[in-house]
């Protein structure tokens, strides 16, 4: 019983660990500060030009703390064989726990989530600080212009259409999962490759928002492909996350 203990904290450790190979940074503007962890490819030289992946997290994740965004997606980046075959700067920002990455309104009707999302508008203070940090992101590391991708969950699938449309010639592809957008935004994100990912059961986003997205966006001829989970409810990013391709399509696609 006490070597079973002891193998368990020893997964534990190993497991805090491995997190903690993300570096905490914090980006400040004036009064407004952006925690956001930071992992750099194993062997890291700075003579080298290394992809830039961008991670929205969900509303739960919301906050100052600098860890919460890891709960989901970060592990996927740290496994031996992603590090060695897709060396890349990965970033999970965190949003401030009174905002949300898109502008979107969402309010209740017979005990179901309308999400309504603006087509314009100034972004909200989480995206904001989001797409500065980016930029500076961009100034600051040895980063391929021609590989900055970017994808989010939840409330991040939402601001990973949101980003690409505020910067429509920056990211080479985009991976939101349950996420949804303004349909009308379409024509922005035509020159990005997406891959959109959702649950058929999903209760809290509904899979349609991801639907007519996918819609128009084809629509616009854009280089998009859309996989649904007839049987996931939200947290479809658990499939996506074991998608066996989805880091190969992710790194090859450039700008």
């Amino acid at each position: 019983m006490q070597l079973l203990t002891l193998l368990f904290l020893c997964s534990i450790l190993a497991g805090a660990q491995d997190l903690s190979l993300y570096q905490k940074h914090f980006y400040i503007n004036g009064n407004d500060t952006m925690p956001y962890r930071l992992l750099l490819p194993d062997k890291y030289d700075a003579t080298k030009k290394y992809p830039l992946l961008f991670f929205l997290h969900g509303a739960g994740e919301r906050g100052n703390n600098n860890e919460l965004q890891l709960v989901h997606g970060a592990k996927l980046f740290l496994k031996e064989e992603n590090r060695k075959n897709y060396p890349a700067i990965v970033v999970f920002p965190q949003c401030p726990a009174s905002s949300f990455w898109s502008n979107v309104d969402i309010k209740m009707e017979n005990g179901k989530r309308i999400f309504s999302f603006r087509e314009a508008g100034e972004p909200t203070i989480g995206m904001r600080l989001a797409q500065e940090l980016l930029q500076q992101l961009l100034k600051t590391y040895p980063i391929s212009k021609k590989q900055v991708y970017v994808g989010g969950l939840s409330m991040g699938g939402m601001g990973t259409f949101e980003i690409v449309r505020r910067n429509p010639k920056l990211f080479a592809a985009a991976i939101p999962i349950c996420g949804g957008g303004n349909t009308a935004t379409a024509p922005a994100l035509k020159k990005t490759k997406w891959w959109v990912f959702h649950g058929g059961k999903d209760d809290v986003v509904p899979p349609k928002l991801s639907e007519d997205m996918v819609e128009a966006m084809k629509k616009e001829k854009a280089n998009v492909k859309f996989t649904l989970y007839p049987n996931a409810n939200h947290n479809s990013w658990d499939a996506a996350f074991a998608e066996p391709d989805l880091l190969s399509w992710l790194f090859r696609q450039k700008r």
